[in-house]
């Protein structure tokens, strides 16, 4: 009671951090007068000055106050837009490093280029991360213009971009790009094997724009970068077939926490079929040699018993595409892990393709804290503001409105059924639509967007179904919903970052029905023509009520039914907002407080008849709020168990970089020479024990199939008081002399590069395999629960001794390919193999990355060939995973077609099958 009090009287802590901003917010309007005086020359010498007194020990606090108001000004010359004091306020806030919760609207776009352009300044570069390659394209189009304006450079990182294009937008002032892109680009620059090679250069500062779709929704999913593996079609065809047979005693299915696992009959069921199949080793399905038909078994389960067709995924032109949890995007290319998507390829009866392995991953949470300086900006991120703080210590701010909200928000209807909620959606679309308000309906999915629209096609009533397939198409639908008249079904998600602009939105209109309109007066009369009726339509609008926003269901998290609230009432216009909810909707079937809906069904409630109480939008609060927790708690464990292998991938990335950096690596292939002797000797010659009880047979074998020697250790044990370190010293002598035979009969440059490749090439492999010993451990390590230990806890002492492992192998193995490697001293030309890209969650196995080449779902390296001579086996030259392969001179994938096409090698004959 007496916070509430003292909230009244001296504001929330929220409203006195953002008066405090009030005297910067002056101090950068005291500059305006002088600032508008400045010829358009003087205005862009301003970043030069800027950047001199930083050099002579000024810093960027110190400059806040001139250089907003210099970029107030460019904007009102370069875009005809002067920043409100309130987007001031959010700038200040992203130079913090916070988080500014502005509503939609606002105009969160021109905010960015106040803290993106100081931030700079430095010359250390700028990153804003955008949810889709379409926003990041426009933004740095349309924002860029300010940029420039100011002398500043203007990068943008979308798919299918060489590598030196993708260099040169990261060496500009200010990048845009997606967060899918920036997060790839980093896996696969510390997959190189240049410095000249990478793209990326250390990072400085970025603005995330929808932040708490990126760094909230999208962070339970990580980046990977994989590659296939061996077929494996017909097991997954025998484990489906045995699911098909499967009735509900057989398993049992958790919808709330999402798994599924087969009970004790469903188990015996499947022993004796895959024994009769001959599938499994014994009789006993849980054995340690029929591990990997049990994962199969597993995932054929899931594929057919969770995973529903038309929700989770469609098949189109005989392919499994996953649809987007989040958005209810067709992920065209984008392939689930772990085999999930080869069980579901089984199920449905198409072409089976091979799984991947993973190359390289990393999570959102771990990419994006290694920014010195992170901020970002959003419509909605208080209801999330103790994740942002736990996991990127960011404080959210909530800016306040330009000018007053005027949108009703009214309390939700509640229906029997989803038929008798659809139908009243259907009389309440059309009773709107008849006095020409615009209605923008929210789905949670496309099925439900298309079961909707069968209704409305029924009563007749004219609308646009965005499913949010494409980006630029859907920004261009969006922005006309605030028409008059329109009637818009939209998945949540679709079309977020377009404003709704009511009578419609000019720029769009103008692009779309003037695009084959020459420059000229006909064409300056059509623009004119098109601002007159949308501003009349506007007026219309306005009179009947603004836009009203119509949510088909509640989303699991209050975050995204309130985006959908605030497409409408935008900078102060009139708008309305109510969800129509039924006992069939998800989140009330699973989640929700099942005895109160179910008195409440009792208490004699007609078909059709709606109960419209703050009571019950109170409760559904209450179970998003427990989905929420859940959903946190899921996201929390990801990043606990990826920090343990993150700590392990700084450790190799740095080895690599200190492997490219260095002039030459002889010292360290020398330390691993010695080590990996010492290591073969006192494993069969252990410390403090008699010759007799030495393995002597071992000890020969291992340094001839490690060293390729064959030391005389029988007559060194004739000797007196021989000892193991004896022994360690002479085979070491031995190893130092053929090796510096080997070095002598080659150029020391080339030498150099030989040793650079093999312990590069050995990292690589080796760390590939570790990553897949990582997840396999990961899948597993929660059956610790039951003796009573913490899965982290043991995840992390085993992951340590497997790193251990992993550093003894590449030790030895980067000794036994130089000892027995012939040197081949004509330079050999390798590039690193095609890559597929994905960006999964670990639960639902949704894929939300959009980096698709050419429409095909596979991302080429586009790297330029590695220059170095390469060590020979006596069977044939090594490739990047360590095994023997001839070597071909392909074609550089980003070069012209030899065949005259003017197409790209990559996109032409060069393109995979």
């Amino acid at each position: 009671m007496f916070s509430a009090l003292a909230k009244n009287i001296f504001g929330s802590s929220n409203d006195r951090y953002v008066r405090g901003m009030g005297k910067t917010v002056d101090a950068i309007n005291g500059f305006e007068p002088t600032i508008s005086a400045m010829s358009d020359e003087q205005l862009r010498n301003q970043t030069l000055r800027f950047r001199e007194r930083l050099a002579n020990g000024e810093t960027l606090d110190d400059l806040l106050a001139e250089a907003f108001a210099t970029v107030r000004e460019a904007a009102k010359r370069a875009l005809g837009q002067r920043h409100y004091d309130v987007q001031m306020i959010g700038g200040i806030t992203l130079h913090r490093g916070e988080i500014a919760e502005m509503r939609t609207g606002e105009g969160k776009t021109l905010v960015a280029t106040l803290a993106s352009y100081l931030n700079a300044l430095p010359g250390k570069g700028s990153h804003v991360v955008t949810v889709n390659d379409y926003l990041a394209k426009r933004d740095s189009e349309w924002m860029g213009q300010v940029h420039r304006f100011l002398g500043l450079t203007v990068g943008v990182i979308i798919p299918n971009l060489s590598d030196e294009e993708r260099k040169a937008a990261y060496d500009s002032d200010i990048t845009y790009g997606t967060n899918n892109e920036l997060g790839f680009d980093y896996l696969r620059d510390n997959m190189k094997y240049s410095r000249e090679q990478m793209v990326q250069r250390p990072f400085n500062f970025a603005i995330v724009d929808e932040v708490d779709s990126i760094l909230i929704d999208e962070a339970r999913t990580p980046l990977i970068i994989s590659g296939p593996t061996d077929d494996k079609s017909e097991l997954y065809m025998s484990t489906d077939a045995i699911v098909k047979t499967f009735v509900e005693a057989d398993y049992e299915l958790d919808e709330k926490q999402k798994s599924i696992v087969l009970t004790e009959e469903g188990t015996e069921k499947a022993e004796r079929m895959l024994e009769g199949g001959g599938h499994i080793e014994g009789q006993n399905l849980y054995d340690v040699m029929n591990t990997q038909v049990v994962h199969h078994l597993n995932q054929a389960l899931k594929a057919n018993k969770m995973f529903k067709r038309d929700i989770d995924y469609i098949v189109k032109d005989e392919k499994v595409i996953i649809i987007d949890e989040f958005t209810g995007r067709m992920m065209d290319g984008r392939r689930w892990s772990d085999g999930l998507h080869q069980a579901v390829e089984a199920k449905e009866g198409v072409a089976i393709e091979p799984e991947n392995q993973t190359l390289a991953s990393i999570t959102f949470q771990n990419f994006f804290r290694m920014y010195p300086k992170l901020s970002g900006m959003t419509g909605t991120a208080l209801t999330e503001a103790p994740e942002f703080f736990d996991i990127y210590k960011m404080n959210v701010v909530s800016i306040p409105t330009n000018v007053d909200v005027q949108r009703v928000d009214e309390d939700d209807e509640f229906y029997k059924n989803i038929t008798d909620k659809f139908a009243a959606i259907a009389d309440e679309i059309a009773k709107r639509k008849e006095k020409g308000q615009p209605v923008l309906v929210g789905t949670v999915s496309i099925e439900k967007s298309e079961m909707l629209s069968e209704f409305l096609n029924e009563r007749g009533i004219q609308h646009e179904v965005l499913n949010a397939r494409f980006h630029e198409s859907e920004a261009h639908i969006v922005a006309q919903a605030g028409s008059m008249g329109a009637v818009t079904i939209a998945t949540n998600m679709a079309g977020r970052g377009t404003d709704i602009q009511l009578g419609g939105n000019v720029e769009f209109r103008t692009e779309d029905e003037l695009k084959e309109m020459a420059e000229g007066p006909e064409r300056d009369a059509a623009i004119t023509r098109i601002k007159a009726e949308v501003a009349e339509q506007k007026a219309r609008v306005l009179a009947v009520g603004g836009l009203f926003v119509l949510g088909t269901e509640r989303h699991e998290s209050r975050r995204i039914d309130n985006q959908l609230r605030g497409r409408s009432g935008r900078q102060g216009d009139p708008g309305l907002s109510r969800f129509y909810l039924s006992l069939d909707d998800d989140l009330l079937r699973i989640f929700g407080p099942q005895t109160m809906f179910a008195r409440l069904m009792n208490k004699n409630l007609e078909d059709g008849e709606a109960i419209v109480s703050p009571w019950i939008s109170k409760a559904i609060e209450t179970a998003q709020k427990k989905v929420e927790a859940r959903n946190y708690d899921i996201r929390k464990q990801v990043v606990e168990f990826d920090d343990v292998m993150n700590d392990q991938r700084k450790v190799i990335y740095e080895q690599r970089a200190d492997i490219m950096d260095s002039d030459h690596v002889s010292d360290v292939v020398t330390d691993m020479r010695a080590e990996t002797i010492s290591s073969i000797v006192a494993a069969h010659c252990p410390p403090g024990s008699y010759p007799e009880q030495w393995d002597l047979g071992g000890l020969k074998d291992s340094v001839e199939a490690v060293l390729g020697l064959t030391p005389p250790i029988d007559a060194w044990l004739q000797e007196e008081s021989v000892e193991p370190d004896m022994i360690a010293e002479r085979i070491q002598a031995g190893a130092d002399q053929i090796m510096e035979t080997k070095v002598g009969a080659v150029e020391s440059d080339h030498w150099i590069q030989v040793e650079k490749s093999i312990l590069i090439q050995t990292l690589d492999h080796f760390w590939k395999e570790h990553l897949a010993t990582l997840d396999a451990l990961r899948q597993v390590i929660h059956l610790r629960s039951y003796a009573q230990k913490k899965p982290i806890d043991e995840y992390k002492q085993e992951a340590f001794l497997l790193f251990e492992r992993l550093l003894i192998a590449i030790r030895e193995d980067v000794t036994r390919v130089l000892m027995r490697a012939q040197i081949n001293v004509e330079p050999a030309p390798m590039e690193l193999p095609d890559f597929i890209t994905s960006h999964i969650d670990p639960l639902s196995g949704d894929d939300n990355s959009y980096d698709i080449d050419a429409g095909t779902g596979t991302l080429m390296s586009s790297l330029p060939p590695l220059q170095s001579p390469l060590p020979t086996m006596p069977d044939g030259p090594l490739n990047a995973d360590g095994a023997s392969a001839p070597f071909a001179e392909p074609e550089s994938r980003n070069s012209p077609c030899p065949c005259g096409s003017g197409r790209k090698y990559k996109h032409c004959h060069g393109a995979l099958v």
